[in-house]
């Protein structure tokens, strides 16, 4: 990875240095010095994005992975709406059918997720995605603009991932990080820096190739092939793109402890 993606001067490896090379008052800024709620709150965003196992020690197994996308539950409640809608408007073009059927089953699996008493947030987040995407594309009369949300999501978290390198705090790097319990230190470590920073533009390239793929087919109204190909790179491309995120999370978090290094900013 280039050193021109690093803020500060040309070829610099101090990841906290303008380019005048007075150490950022972010560089200044230790974990201590974050709010505990607001700590504990990127700690759970790393496990909820599935790194929790790793963060324990656990196992990259299939199994471990399954657990990590939700199991078959989770599964099911990420991909069984889309097929649904794809299939019946394939079938019927029946738009109001389609979407009823859709956000059914997604309305569904919340209630049985709130009768049994489990984690309701993925079931509940995934109602009212489908539920949002239904109400545009009744309104417009377009089936297409029931992918319109999925695109602007996409955009939004390649752009915030993005935006998060450029300035040299790549987010994956931040949640993993306090889920290791390092908080802001590994930014001092030249190696895990790096590491960080290569996975978080991993994940940009992953919404950049979804939108690069399904922009064109929303807007030249392919609504069947649009729907397949959004299926296929949803849990098919986010599931090996973890395993891998996982990996390295390890292996530059479990080896050693964050120690100074020369070129790199105390």
């Amino acid at each position: 990875m280039s050193d021109s993606s690093v803020p500060g001067s040309a070829g610099s490896d101090r990841p906290d240095e303008r380019a005048g090379g007075e150490p950022s008052p972010a560089a200044d800024r230790t974990s201590d010095e974050v709010p505990e709620t607001f700590r504990q709150s990127l700690a759970e965003a790393a496990r909820r994005a599935g790194f929790g196992q790793v963060a324990d020690g656990g196992a990259v197994t299939g199994r471990g992975l399954l657990s990590a996308i939700g199991g078959v539950r989770g599964v099911l409640e990420a991909v069984l709406p889309g097929v649904l809608f794809v299939v019946l408007f394939s079938v019927t073009r029946s738009l109001p059918l389609s979407l009823g059927i859709s956000v059914g089953a997604a309305a569904v699996f919340t209630v049985v997720r709130i009768a049994q008493r489990t984690p309701v947030t993925q079931a509940i987040g995934g109602l009212f995605a489908a539920l949002a995407s239904a109400g545009l594309s009744l309104f417009t009369g377009r089936a297409e603009d029931n992918f319109v949300l999925g695109l602007i999501t996409n955009g939004a978290y390649g752009a915030g991932l993005l935006i998060s390198v450029l300035v040299g705090w790549p987010l994956i790097g931040v949640a993993v990080g306090y889920l290791f319990g390092e908080g802001t230190a590994w930014r001092k470590d030249r190696r895990k820096f790096r590491a960080m920073q290569g996975l978080t533009l991993a994940w940009v390239a992953l919404f950049a190739a979804r939108l690069a793929v399904q922009l064109p087919l929303y807007l030249s109204g392919s609504i069947e092939l649009l729907g397949t190909l959004k299926l296929v790179m949803g849990l098919p491309l986010y599931a090996p793109l973890l395993v891998l995120s996982w990996l390295v999370a390890r292996a530059v978090f479990r080896t050693s402890p964050t120690q100074e290094r020369p070129g790199v900013v105390s």
